[in-house]
């Protein structure tokens, strides 16, 4: 396939120079593999010149049903006659909240917000309120969302020896970097280590329960739940990418172990602005209004928190996703990628050690031996053909983001994966010849 067409090239030049920095976010697609997306049904979306791909972005996870399911639009249809925004209490989102607490082990209570960024924001928010302590652990590779607390060794190229966190940006207040403290993923020494020189400030552990597509190894979130719950602080479950994906209960159901707060968003609102924060009741009564200059008080608050277009979209998902065979029909596909991937590279004659790795319907590849524990083993691999790998699928009709992990959904056939792996193995041989 042709990298870009007329049309696509006309559109990619006028972004350039309307958008401030000449993208929509802070990661650069390759020029050959640029798209401007027209529309988008099922598992394929067409660019601004009528090429069509299989999609495995899905608008960076949050189309697990695929593009324009007609639940979900018939639902989103009915909800703007009715109105879009009110501010207050309306039907529609007290039903979406209602079913996240039936739903998620963890979840006592629920707020929502727009996006993933501020949900992890008040989460930490609530955890110093309601702690009384200033300090939060993430670990290293882990992302959170853009906010300044989060932005921090999210993905550096030159780590610093923990608990230090990088800045992922320049302008963030030296209060917020001092305020976060740094581990690795799946190493219950690093937060020991941690702990024991700065646990009696913690206010709470956040972790991505299968962080990017590093899974948690056995015993590791127990033993940060074990870890969190003696010292004092809160645990977080940074539930954004695999909550209502890998189970009807998250990452919490499919690992067996259950936080004091998650963050929700993504998979669960059909590809609408919608996030939540859920967990302890008791944690959120740190929200009451009259607490206000009274007591301890953690301001939560957004004009578009409770939208009923998000949350009707969010129900008609939620009833998808809750039919029996949907959580074992998206672990086989994913289970599928993971298998076929690593063979077809050896098939095409590629000399290095290929992985997929992730769970359910998330898989990632990586170029270069295993096992794959943490950031710093997924930083030794090959970036370079990693991110290559990704363009030359983009080049076969296979949309990603070049490098990152590939979404599946439920739209997604077993003659779309067979694409996939077509277009994979010729992806591989391209990269075999030019090593």
């Amino acid at each position: 396939m042709e990298s870009t067409g007329p049309l696509t090239r006309d559109l990619v030049g006028r972004a350039r120079r309307v958008f401030g920095g000449g993208t929509l976010h802070s990661w650069a697609i390759p020029e050959d593999a640029t798209v401007v997306i027209a529309r988008g049904q099922g598992a394929y979306v067409w660019d601004a010149d009528g090429r069509e791909y299989l999609d495995c972005h899905l608008g960076s996870g949050p189309l697990l049903l695929g593009h324009g399911h007609p639940a979900v639009t018939a639902a989103v249809k009915e909800q703007l006659d009715r109105g879009v925004s009110f501010h207050f209490f309306n039907p529609q989102v007290i039903d979406f909240a209602d079913r996240e607490v039936a739903a998620v082990p963890c979840a006592e209570a629920v707020r929502f917000v727009s996006t993933g960024s501020e949900a992890t924001f008040y989460a930490m928010r609530l955890a110093r309120v309601f702690t009384g302590r200033s300090k939060i652990l993430k670990f290293e590779g882990a992302l959170h969302g853009g906010q300044d607390y989060a932005a921090q060794s999210t993905s550096p190229h030159h780590p610093r020896p923990f608990p230090h966190p990088v800045p992922d940006s320049d302008g963030i207040p030296a209060g917020a970097t001092e305020s976060v403290l740094i581990a690795a993923f799946n190493d219950l020494d690093s937060v020991r280590s941690v702990i024991a020189r700065r646990g009696d400030d913690l206010a709470a552990i956040i972790v991505e329960p299968m962080q990017r597509a590093l899974l948690p190894e056995a015993g590791f979130l127990a033993g940060v739940r074990d870890l969190a719950k003696e010292c004092g602080a809160l645990l977080i479950f940074d539930e954004i990418i695999t909550g209502f994906r890998l189970a009807w209960g998250g990452a919490q159901e499919r690992y067996g172990v259950e936080p004091d707060l998650c963050t929700l968003g993504k998979a669960f609102a059909g590809g609408f602005p919608v996030a939540a924060i859920a967990g302890r009741r008791e944690i959120f009564e740190v929200t009451r209004p009259e607490r206000r200059g009274k007591a301890t008080f953690a301001w939560l608050s957004g004009t578009f928190n409770g939208n009923p277009v998000g949350a009707a979209a969010g129900l008609a998902c939620l009833e998808v996703l809750s039919q029996p065979g949907v959580y074992d029909r998206l672990q086989s596909i994913g289970d599928r990628l993971r298998a076929e991937l690593p063979v077809a590279a050896q098939e095409a004659g590629l000399d290095v050690e290929v992985q997929a790795i992730g769970d359910g319907p998330v898989v990632q590849v990586f170029f270069g031996p295993g096992p794959l524990r943490t950031y710093r083993d997924v930083l030794a691999t090959d970036q370079n053909l990693r991110k290559q790998f990704g363009v030359e699928l983009v080049k076969r009709g296979v949309l990603t983001n070049p490098g990152e992990k590939l979404y599946l959904s439920l739209a997604h056939t077993d003659a779309d994966i067979d694409r996939v792996l077509d277009a994979a193995q010729e992806s591989f041989r391209i990269l075999a010849t030019a090593r």
